[in-house]
């Protein structure tokens, strides 16, 4: 089983998909072994590089008062603790360009060894860095730190970020989704044929991939 999830490092449903999403290939238990690759979206793809204050940005951007976005904060913090994954204060929203290049690049690494899970890893601890803590998933120290941190190789990912390598691979990858039709995210495509928009709850995330398991392999699914 082949699954792309096409996301965005400022998105917190994003953060929640992922928890909620492995919680369920879990359950499917160890014969499931599926190919997970994180695609490229970007929720603020004009933000500058001093990014923007986090509270007035959404409240402009969607058109919600003080306690609309309160309520949707809380709303994704008890949706994230259900899953595993603490929310802690984002008072700012930044430019996520520069983590989607050294994902890119931590996926070609993860493709030279079968089995390898650093972009895997690398999602995970950028979600962590911003929506846990703070702090700035496009700042070069930050994605260096966070590289060296997953086991990628320091010096290599230093000359990723000094440069614009990958710039036009993620850039294509972008406009591919989008001509897709994905137009929010999370969105979890599953062997580029099946969409599962959103950060479900793990129990519709593994409802849904046992179906498209036993659909591949021919057999009925099995009724809830």
């Amino acid at each position: 089983m082949h699954i792309d999830f096409v996301s965005d490092v400022a998105c917190p449903w994003c953060a929640v998909g992922l928890n909620s999403l492995e919680i369920a290939l879990k359950a499917l238990g160890p014969d499931a072994q599926p190919e997970l690759h994180f695609q490229p979206f970007e929720l603020n793809p004009d933000m500058p590089p001093e990014g923007a204050d986090a509270a007035e940005y959404l409240k402009a951007k969607y058109g919600m008062g003080d306690a609309q976005l309160a309520q949707n904060r809380n709303n994704i913090r008890e949706r994230g603790k259900a899953v595993g994954f603490e929310f802690g204060h984002r008072a700012h929203v930044w430019n996520t360009f520069e983590a989607h290049r050294l994902l890119h690049w931590a996926g070609l690494e993860d493709a030279k060894t079968p089995g390898s899970s650093q972009q895997r890893a690398l999602k995970h601890a950028l979600l962590q860095a911003y929506h846990g803590e703070g702090r700035n998933p496009g700042a070069h120290d930050v994605l260096l730190e966070l590289a060296q941190a997953v086991g990628l190789d320091g010096q290599r990912a230093a000359e990723v970020l000094a440069g614009d390598e990958y710039a036009l691979d993620v850039r294509a990858a972008e406009q591919d989704w989008q001509r897709a039709g994905i137009q929010s995210v999370p969105a979890i495509v599953i062997n580029r044929r099946h969409l599962i928009s959103g950060g479900q709850p793990p129990e519709v995330f593994e409802r849904a991939l046992r179906q498209i398991a036993a659909e591949s392999e021919g057999a009925p699914a099995a009724a809830d």
